[in-house]
């Protein structure tokens, strides 16, 4: 491991520990992550930190990236969450899914039928994006891959079973903000959802020993991640599926 990744790693860490006034206004130019290998060096040196208790996979661009969740980030709806402690305060709409069973790393890569045979339950949910940097947008995509994609938290609804019969492509997602529409979808953003699961557990997870049962995983954002006052409460509702919210306290 070099010593620019353990330095940003310690930063980060600093800065978890002090989501009120420790978070990172600047980065020199020599800790900055250079390539994806480097980022995700980082945000492993991080996850050794805490227990992982989930996973979020996207594809930003394009490039699907993951990170893992620290378990004591993970929790039931309704949640409440310090505002303090929340300064970015950035929600995202989204689903989920609960594992029922491990896919440990192997030689033979998993095929998307072993994936989905592992899915125990599907989730709405709600991940809460809170940055280490004072201001995320700031840093470029190399960063905040760095930082585990802005992760703060995850607020996770009731589970549906038969999630197989759920349509993504025609499943509905209201975002509301102090139940006033924040935001308003129609069928899941990118594409096959199991692709990105596949991805996953064939590469994403396999440095943290892969997949295992009882984690979450998330798979992004339906809303957009949209920033919301201190004291508000965000709904996150999937008619037929369910909802989930969170309330910001101070």
């Amino acid at each position: 491991m070099s010593d620019t990744t353990s330095q940003l790693a310690d930063l980060l860490l600093a800065a978890r520990r002090d989501m009120a006034g420790g978070r990172i206004a600047t980065l020199p130019e020599a800790l900055k992550p250079k390539d994806m290998a480097a980022a995700l060096a980082v945000q492993h040196k991080v996850a050794q930190s805490f227990t992982i208790g989930g996973w979020k996979v996207g594809a930003p661009g394009g490039v699907k990236v993951c990170g893992a969740l620290p378990a004591a980030t993970i929790q039931p709806s309704p949640a409440k969450l310090s505002a303090a402690q929340h300064p970015l305060r950035m929600v995202e709409s989204e689903v989920a899914f609960r594992m029922k069973s491990d896919l440990p790393p192997r030689a033979t890569p998993y095929t998307k039928d072993e994936v989905a045979a592992a899915i125990d339950t599907m989730h709405p949910a709600i991940e809460v994006c809170e940055s280490r940097f004072v201001e995320p947008k700031d840093f470029d995509m190399l960063a905040n891959v760095a930082d585990t994609q802005s992760h703060g938290g995850f607020v996770y609804g009731p589970a549906a079973k038969d999630w197989r019969k759920v349509d993504l492509a025609a499943q509905v997602c209201r975002q509301f903000v102090n139940s006033a529409l924040d935001a308003e979808r129609t069928g899941y953003p990118f594409g096959d959802i199991l692709d990105l699961m596949l991805w996953l557990a064939n590469e994403g997870s396999t440095w943290a020993g892969g997949l295992k049962a009882g984690q979450f995983v998330t798979c992004g954002s339906w809303s957009g991640a949209n920033r919301v006052p201190a004291g508000a409460t965000v709904r996150a509702e999937f008619p037929g599926l369910g909802e989930a919210q969170i309330a910001y306290v101070s």
